[in-house]
């Protein structure tokens, strides 16, 4: 029989390949992660001051892998969603009570996502090797030989199942030549967080204007997440705004239906491109998160993708770990990339169309959009489809998806 120094190698320790490592971490099977930062929270750069808007869908997976009760205390839910676009006369709003939801989602800061998952993982028996990069690997009888190179010097792993969790710019991605549908936006996020005038009451707030979205999201202590996209053009310029200036910016993207804005936070910048995978798997080797899709974060469906990736792929290896049968077989990876391309493609189709729709500037085209928004908001059905596809909640459910355990996943 042949053995492996590990079962499964997660090449990246961000958000999306440490929520995979606790989703296995409860199992017989040897987990290592691969980082290229040293081990800690505060050196991850994925675990920043970003707010983080977790779908509903998403807070069942975190529920499911046993991570909810330490990021709930830190999280605020979102009750009621308002869509607007400035100078507009449609709108449309979804509400958690008429969804018969507790909330439509939640926001998150990623450095308490991060602070959360870094605790889980050090109390299991995962494997982390750091600071690390994957530079190599060559496929063997039934596993994969895995280069790891860590000061400078190279070891040699062997593994039946490599995750390339190394985000947007994946070298394992690059490597195995994998062709990707590319955009550049010619966009940059701002995203900081703010204090409004009056209490936010749990809404988040979606706002389209001619020169990009703002979204605010609602945060602890009476403050917004905010998200603002701009010309990346403008990015030098807007970044190096005081507080007054910046404010003045958000209060013109947003009117005072919130309030006068104060305390402003520190704000960070983030290049905005449309990334999609042509393929999810290989042999051996499977895609997760951003290594597989990056997304315009107009619809805030980024991070909650890559958690469907993750509760999908999670439960695949899981059940063949209970079957006794090999978790990198091409069944398994054929299989994740038959459940994820489809969802993968719609989301990445639905944000690129919202975009290019709510960026147009012709009146007609104006008009249309807000007689859309009055539409959808008038007409429940339809309303309510919005509604679960924001929650997260369309398409096929995984087991994590639905909130329940892979402890005991028979299936």
């Amino acid at each position: 029989m042949i053995t492996s120094d590990f079962d499964i190698v997660i090449a990246g320790g961000g958000l999306a390949g440490s929520t995979l490592a606790c989703a296995l971490a409860n199992t017989d099977m040897r987990i290592a992660i691969i980082e290229s930062v040293a081990a800690s929270a505060d050196h991850q750069p994925s675990f920043d001051d970003r707010a983080i808007a977790l779908a509903y869908g998403s807070q069942r997976i975190f529920e499911g892998i046993g991570l909810w009760e330490a990021i709930a205390p830190n999280a605020t839910a979102i009750r009621k969603i308002h869509v607007s676009e400035r100078g507009g006369f449609g709108f449309t709003h979804l509400d958690a009570a008429e969804e018969q939801v507790p909330a439509l989602g939640y926001v998150a800061l990623a450095r308490e996502l991060g602070g959360a998952i870094t605790q889980q993982l050090e109390s299991s028996n995962v494997t982390r090797i750091s600071p690390a990069t994957v530079v190599g690997f060559a496929h063997t009888e039934n596993q994969l030989s895995v280069v790891v190179e860590a000061d400078g010097r190279q070891q040699q792993l062997t593994t039946r199942l490599l995750v390339a969790a190394d985000g947007g710019q994946s070298l394992i991605r690059q490597q195995l030549d994998i062709k990707t549908r590319q955009w550049e936006y010619g966009q940059t996020a701002i995203v900081t967080n703010v204090t409004p005038g009056i209490p936010h009451h749990n809404i988040a707030y979606e706002r389209f204007t001619p020169n990009g979205p703002l979204a605010l999201l609602p945060m602890t202590e009476n403050r917004f997440g905010v998200v603002l996209t701009i010309d990346s053009e403008a990015c030098d310029d807007v970044m190096a705004f005081d507080d007054d200036a910046f404010i003045t910016l958000l209060q013109q993207r947003m009117g005072f239906r919130c309030g006068r804005f104060s305390r402003v936070g520190e704000r960070f910048s983030y290049p905005l491109t449309l990334m999609t995978a042509n393929e999810a798997v290989r042999p051996r080797i499977a895609l997760l998160g951003n290594a597989g899709h990056a997304l315009h974060p107009i619809s805030g469906q980024g991070f909650n993708l890559g958690l469907r990736d993750i509760a999908v792929l999670a439960g695949l290896i899981v059940n063949a770990d209970r079957l006794m049968q090999d978790p990198g077989s091409q069944q398994l990876l054929q299989q994740y990339q038959k459940q994820r391309l489809p969802d993968q493609q719609q989301v990445a189709l639905l944000t690129d169309g919202l975009v290019r729709l709510f960026g147009n500037p012709l009146r007609g085209i104006s008009v249309g959009r807000n007689l859309g928004m009055l539409a959808a908001d008038l007409l429940p059905g339809v309303r309510q489809r919005i509604a679960r596809h924001a929650m997260g909640l369309s398409g096929i459910h995984s087991r994590l998806a639905r909130g329940l355990s892979l402890g005991k996943y028979n299936e």
